[in-house]
């Protein structure tokens, strides 16, 4: 049986151990886009909660499967979950709701036709962004706007020299900004999120410019001059600092003596502690809209 899965669904939903994975959040991970129509007999999936994402990615799997395939999809009930059956039914499907741990869960067999799945796709796919002159697509941090923490760091960053790195790039706003140094040797852009990188490729035609679709915290980098970033806080829909202050610690050891980290983050976020232990010199840059910006020499 030819099966996928979408995400790291609880274990209390017993999900396939033997799936191909497709999450564009998992580094390796198989594109669901690329999947052949009826070319699966089961696709199992956590469904993301942005309302264009999460169509989207049910209108691909729902294309991929085989008639009579098996669609397994759920959500927690605060995000996206309490919408899952209502969005299915408009597609013409009949499917069967349950809850279980927190989450709506549907399950259902695929008919031979299914309408409106390529309008769901067409809205969810990458596209560039009027207004915002770059290639984007739902799904990825800020998809539609540059997000004012990034616009506040990127409204104070001087001039940048030498090899660098932008943590968590996104679709490449900030490492465009840093890349307008001439003194600039490198960037490494590096981001956990599939989308993300392919769109930011299509954004930074630079040769200076190296993408990684790959978890920062992971990535083996040093003797950096500069490190540039708006590191995230969520991991899973939930406000996790512990993300952002292991970016700080990753940040300081890609760093030579003598480099600096440039960041931005919400106000709230208690990062001085973590700044303080990690670089010889942390200084308050900018504090506005709800962000703070800091210069941090190592």
């Amino acid at each position: 049986m030819t099966s996928i899965l979408y995400g790291r669904p609880p274990a209390v939903f017993d999900p396939p151990a033997d799936a191909t994975q497709t999450s564009p959040l998992i580094p390796g991970s198989a594109d669901l886009a690329e999947m052949a129509a009826a070319s699966l007999d089961a696709a199992t999936i956590l469904a993301p909660p942005g309302v264009l994402e999460r169509r989207y990615v049910l209108a691909l799997a729902l294309k991929a499967l085989k008639p009579g395939g098996r669609l397994d999809v759920m959500a927690p009930k605060l995000k996206g979950g309490s919408r899952l059956g209502k969005e299915l039914r408009e597609l013409g499907l009949e499917p069967v709701e349950s809850a279980k741990a927190h989450h709506r869960r549907c399950e259902l067999v695929r008919p031979e036709t299914v309408t409106g799945l390529d309008d769901a796709i067409e809205a969810g796919t990458a596209r560039l962004v009027p207004g915002l002159d770059a290639w984007s697509q739902p799904g990825v941090f800020g998809w539609d706007r540059v997000d004012g923490g990034t616009a506040l760091l990127a409204a104070n960053l001087p001039p940048l020299k030498g090899a660098g790195a932008d943590l968590g790039c996104g679709f490449g706003a900030l490492s465009t900004v840093a890349l307008a140094s001439p003194a600039v040797t490198s960037l490494d852009m590096i981001d956990l999120d599939r989308r993300a990188v392919e769109c930011a490729r299509r954004n930074v035609e630079d040769p200076r410019a190296r993408l990684h679709w790959a978890d920062a915290r992971t990535v083996d980098l040093t003797d950096l001059n500069f490190v540039v970033m708006n590191p995230p806080f969520h991991d899973g829909g939930a406000e996790d600092k512990a993300l952002g202050q292991a970016f700080i610690r990753k940040a300081a050891a890609m760093l030579k003596k003598g480099g600096v980290l440039w960041m931005v983050a919400n106000r709230h976020l208690p990062y001085e502690a973590e700044l303080n232990a990690a670089f010889a010199r942390v200084r308050p840059v900018a504090d506005q809209g709800g962000y703070k910006v800091f210069e941090a020499l190592k």
